[in-house]
Order: C-alpha cells, then sequence, then structure tokens
C-alpha cells in the first residue's frame, strides 16, 4: 500500500533542478560558439559557412531528436533519460575540447545537440510526477527562464573565462560539469515520488503535456492534417533563428567589426537580447491568454521585430545606446513565439496537443539550424578578401545581405501568419 503523503516540496523542487541544471546546460552549449568566433576559425581554419555549420551540428541532431525522445522517456523514465543524456553531452563536449580538426568538432556538437535534446521533456515528466498541478505551469515557465540563465553564462563570463585560459580548457571544465550533473540526476532523482515512498502528483494533472500519442508518425500525420500546424510550424523559426543567428553566433563578431565594440561588451548586448527575450516569453503568454486571442499578438511581435532588426542591420552607425535599446526591444517582441505552443496545442484534437507542441518545437530549431549556416554562406560569397590574425574580417555589406537571411523569413512569417485560424484560446476540433 502506497502512503498518501505527498513529497516535500522542497524535495520535489530539488529533484526537478537538477533536471533544470542539465536544461541549462543545453543553452549554455547552444549559443557558446558565439563569443569563441573568433578562436574557432583560428584554431581551425574555418569560413563563415564552415563555423555556421559547426554551431549548427548542435540543431542538426537536436531536431532529429524531437520525435523520439516522448518515446524515450515514456519507456525509461526521466532518470534514466536524463542521466545518459548528460552523460553523452559530457563525453560530446570532451570531443569538442579535444577536437584535432573541424571533423571531431562537429562531431562533438553533434552528440551535445542529440543529448540535451531530451532535458526539456523530461523536466515536464519530473514536474508532472513531482509537482502539485498548481505548480506545474510554474515549473514550464520557469523551465525557459533557467535556460536562458545558461545562454547569459554563456556571453560575458565565457568570454572572460575564454580570454583568461583559453577556450579548451574551459570546455574541458564544462564537460566535467556536465558528467558531474549526470552523476547527481543518477544519484538523487527518482522517476516518481513512490520510489521514495511518497504519494505521486502523476494522475492529478489533467493534461499531461509529456504523453505520447501510441503511435508517434501516426500522430504527427494526423497533426498536419490542419492547416494552422503547418504555418505555425513554419512561423516560428524565424522568430528564434533570428535571435539564436545573431545572440548565438554571428552577433559578436559583427558588434566588434563594425561598432568598433571590445569582445565582452558585445557578448552582454547579445546577453541583453536573450534576458529579454526570457521576460518576453511568459509575458506574451499572460497577455494572451488574457485577451483570449492569438493571432493578432504573435502578428504584433513579428511585425516589431521585423522593423527592430532591420533598424539595426540597416542602419549605418547607430548610437550605441540606441542599439541596445533595439536589440532589447527585439528580444522582447520576440518572446511571442511562445504562443505558437498554445496556438498549436488549440488547433488540433486534444489528444494530439502534445504532438502539436513538438512538431512546434521542431519548427523553431529549425530556424538555427537553416540560419546560422544559412548567414555564413553568404558572409563568405561577398567576402572581400580581408584577414585579420589568419581569421577572415567581413565588411558591412556581407553581414547585410547574410542577415537579410533573417528579414526575409520574418517577412514570411508575417504573411503566414495572416492565413492562420484564430483559436480564442479554445479548442478548434
Amino acid at each position: 500500500m502506497h502512503s498518501t503523503t505527498y513529497p516535500p516540496l522542497r524535495l520535489s523542487w530539488m529533484i526537478w533542478g537538477l533536471g533544470a541544471m542539465f536544461y541549462v546546460i543545453g543553452f549554455y552549449q547552444r549559443v557558446a560558439p558565439g563569443v569563441m568566433t573568433v578562436e574557432l576559425m583560428s584554431d581551425f581554419g574555418l569560413t563563415a559557412v564552415a563555423l555556421g555549420n559547426l554551431s549548427a551540428f548542435y540543431f542538426y541532431s537536436y531536431v532529429a531528436m524531437q520525435i523520439p525522445t516522448g518515446l524515450l522517456a515514456d519507456h525509461w523514465g526521466p532518470r534514466r533519460l536524463l542521466t545518459l543524456g548528460a552523460a553523452v553531452a559530457g563525453l560530446g563536449t570532451f570531443a569538442f575540447a579535444l577536437a584535432p580538426d573541424v571533423g571531431w568538432a562537429n562531431f562533438g556538437r553533434l552528440l551535445i545537440g542529440g543529448s540535451v535534446a531530451v532535458a526539456f521533456v523530461g523536466m515536464l515528466k519530473l514536474a508532472a510526477h513531482w509537482l502539485p498541478p498548481r505548480q506545474y505551469a510554474l515549473a514550464s515557465g520557469m523551465a525557459l527562464f533557467c535556460g536562458v540563465m545558461g545562454a547569459v553564462f554563456a556571453g560575458v563570463p565565457l568570454r572572460l573565462l575564454v580570454d583568461a585560459f583559453g577556450w579548451r580548457p574551459v570546455m574541458m571544465v564544462s564537460a566535467v560539469v556536465t558528467c558531474a550533473v549526470a552523476v547527481g540526476i543518477w544519484w538523487l532523482v527518482r522517476d516518481d515520488p513512490k520510489d521514495k515512498g511518497y504519494a505521486t502528483y502523476a494522475f492529478t494533472h489533467a493534461d499531461d503535456d509529456t504523453r505520447i500519442p501510441h503511435s508517434v508518425l501516426a500522430g504527427i500525420r494526423e497533426v498536419f492534417c490542419y492547416r494552422n500546424t503547418w504555418l505555425l510550424y513554419l512561423i516560428p523559426g524565424a522568430v528564434v533563428g533570428s535571435v539564436l543567428t545573431f545572440a548565438g553566433l554571428w552577433g559578436v563578431p559583427y558588434l566588434t567589426t563594425h561598432y568598433g565594440m571590445e569582445k565582452t561588451m558585445a557578448a552582454a548586448a547579445c546577453s541583453a537580447l536573450l534576458i529579454a527575450w526570457a521576460v518576453g516569453g511568459p509575458t506574451f503568454g499572460w497577455l494572451s491568454d488574457h485577451l483570449g486571442h492569438r493571432k493578432p499578438l504573435y502578428a504584433l511581435g513579428c511585425l516589431v521585430q521585423l522593423a527592430g532588426w532591420g533598424a539595426i542591420l540597416l542602419l549605418p552607425a547607430l548610437p550605441i545606446w540606441l542599439l541596445v535599446l533595439l536589440l532589447i526591444l527585439v528580444g522582447f517582441f520576440s518572446g511571442n513565439m511562445i504562443i505558437g505552443f498554445a496556438f498549436a496545442k488549440e488547433s488540433a484534437p486534444a489528444q494530439l496537443a502534445g504532438t502539436a507542441a513538438g512538431v512546434v518545437n521542431m519548427g523553431v530549431m529549425m530556424g538555427p539550424m537553416l540560419l546560422q549556416p544559412g548567414v555564413g554562406w553568404m558572409l563568405d560569397q561577398h567576402w572581400q578578401g580581408e584577414m585579420a590574425e589568419g581569421v577572415r574580417v567581413y565588411g558591412l555589406e556581407a553581414y547585410r545581405s547574410g542577415f537579410g537571411l533573417m528579414l526575409a523569413w520574418l517577412a514570411l512569417a508575417m504573411l503566414l501568419i495572416l492565413f492562420t485560424r484564430e483559436t480564442h484560446c479554445k479548442h478548434l476540433t
């Protein structure tokens, strides 16, 4: 006979927090190359497209893992899934840190992306079993906040560490920390409170988004039968792709080259963009629920982003204060992408809500996966032959051509939103 006493909240949040630590590492790894562009290009002799591809290897495997992750979470349970994920992420970071050439570096990034892809679903599984229903939404919101804090650490703090010790030793320490998190998860985390003698919350959650249909592929085929799903799959890549392509890779070299910023200041500006994004997400989610509409806020956010990025990238020699203000504005309005998850859930049958959210998440990650190497390719096409310390230097027109891909996708996203069907925060089917 199982206990009827629920676990202490302190214990529940500690167990969830270990999963969150792995999620923080995932976000940190996602944008870390952005402050090491010169070092990576110098060490491996990379062109811009090769650097974009190196960073994007993370997203190649991350996107590929979105479908099997739900099945693995159900079959193995979050403890084993998160432990294995963190262990493989640690091995991938070691491979990246010790890479003798770009092939090994790509392999390390591939391992990291595929392994950290399990973190979010694993966290939601833990929340559904360990936390009361009234705190489930809080845990979901805290997840994005924790993740962006990991990305912020990959800004100025990482840049200072790389300046002091070099990128390879810093990545080695990152690998050791990741492996330590794997050990902590295996030692302390349990799939369900029953494993520690407490009552479970698993059956009190009316809508556990981590449940996966019996046939995942059949579920995906079915959700794509609804027009909104297609549109909401294609739209968020423009938003997140723009943020992570700038803040996660090309922003620092652009700001240091064309605004004369120190690398730490450029990293700080990119971190300000990410922090504003973290604040904008829950704000747009709350506003959308409060107003009872999805489409207008989603469209407004994309319109402001298009105007903001256009000003940042096309207007010459902006005052630094205005440039940073525009980055913060764009970051905040990029939080509108969070609306897409609720929008998609309401556009498909209730039993496929989790599948619809997973499809949107794949669309989210398609953005940086395509834009990071795409911008790099455009930079190489417009390179004028200038070199500095063995690294290619790209002119303003080259950056404008590359970042033009971001503007084009955002313009397309604006057009696609017009064809979505408003749900009024209720299921259409």
